[in-house]
């Protein structure tokens, strides 16, 4: 936990893959102060014109390289989540290549009772976590 969804043009290849996977972890690691195993990712690749990432009217310039990044997770602060964003880019532009021009983040914030990691349980609220 987080739970992280990725959406990108795919295209890429598996190593390119685990690279992205790898780092989005580790500004998660590094920004969060989750665990080294505390990691769920998912990733779904669209067809090009699959995915239409614009700009809000910011004059952002998108390319097919564009990375869509959900967060899913407990309460986090606006310090944490700044971190994050910053962190995520500067190590997406150093080790995979993707300019920070490409990358779109969101937070969706929930509370213990949302997580199950197995067996029916809520292990946030049994103690079990």
């Amino acid at each position: 936990m987080p739970l992280i969804t990725i959406d990108l043009v795919e295209g890429r290849s598996d190593e390119q893959l685990q690279t992205l996977l790898d780092t989005v972890h580790r500004a998660m690691v590094d920004a969060f102060q989750v665990p080294e195993r505390d990691r769920y990712q998912i990733v779904n690749e669209r067809r090009p014109g699959r995915l239409i990432v614009e700009d809000t009217g910011l004059d952002i310039p998108r390319t097919q390289n564009v990375v869509v990044i959900r967060a899913v997770s407990r309460p986090r602060t606006e310090e944490s989540k700044t971190r994050f964003y910053q962190l995520l880019a500067q190590l997406l532009k150093e080790r995979c290549g993707i300019e920070p021009s490409d990358l779109m983040v969101s937070i969706v914030t929930n509370s213990d009772a949302d997580w199950s990691f197995g067996h029916g349980r809520a292990q946030f609220l049994t103690g079990e976590l």
